[in-house]
């Protein structure tokens, strides 16, 4: 990999900064509003259940979560439910997007010591007005050379952002914590990968097969990538 990179992309949320153990808090309560008609992990899976009914529609973000809240309180209690409980709903939507930002250990050195070297971009998948503010209150925006807020991590989306940069897979770098957004679809494009875990991460975006490919590496933080780059 040493020599070859010339663009390094970096995921947001659970790389750069705290995010879902926000999301995991909510959930919580989520789970706590329904404990009159559901266990704690019933009331999780049918929330996922409509998550993943509606992600085509809805894409990824906070905003889809809460409709997804709303709309599985009204199935499980058959309509039911007091206005209380939605109210209650939308209150959580509304301190989810105005969480503050805490950067993850090593972040900031690690750009610092990046930028002028590489083209630094933010990719990243997610609400596009939540994605701004978060990178706006971060105080990072000024170390990528271009933000790239996806609708998706697909291959179709990479390849999208390759040729917006102007960069071949070969000269291409992701660094992110989800193998199966920032990982497989980059190695199928025979680009670089860093795979960073976080302690906890998303259902939907959970992998458990082994990957092994010569273009992946796996990061104990994201310090670590100075390390195979100098």
């Amino acid at each position: 990999m040493r020599n070859k990179i010339k663009t390094i992309a970096f995921d947001a949320d659970d790389t750069l900064w705290v995010n879902e153990l926000y999301f995991k808090e909510a959930e919580g309560r989520f789970c706590a509003l329904l404990e009159d008609y559901l266990p704690p992990q019933s009331a999780y899976q049918e929330l996922f259940n409509t998550e993943m009914k509606n992600l085509p529609l809805y894409g990824y973000g906070i905003k889809g979560v809460i409709l997804c809240m709303i709309e599985t309180i009204t199935r499980v209690t058959n309509g039911t439910a007091q206005l209380q409980l939605i109210n209650q709903t939308l209150e959580m939507g509304h301190e989810l997007l105005q969480k503050p930002i805490e950067l993850l250990p090593g972040v900031k050195e690690t750009l610092e010591q990046l930028y002028g070297k590489y083209q630094l971009v933010m990719a990243t998948k997610g609400d596009l007005l939540d994605q701004e503010r978060k990178l706006k209150l971060s105080g990072l925006q000024d170390y990528f050379h271009h933000i790239e807020i996806m609708s998706n991590k697909q291959v179709a989306n990479y390849q999208r952002l390759l040729k917006q940069l102007d960069c071949s897979p070969q000269n291409f770098l992701m660094l992110g914590n989800s193998v199966k957004s920032d990982v497989l679809p980059v190695l199928a494009l025979e680009a670089f990968a860093g795979h960073i875990p976080y302690h906890t991460t998303w259902m939907h975006e959970q992998h458990h097969d082994k990957v092994e490919h010569p273009n992946l590496i796996t990061l104990g933080n994201i310090a670590d990538i100075i390390n195979h780059l100098d």
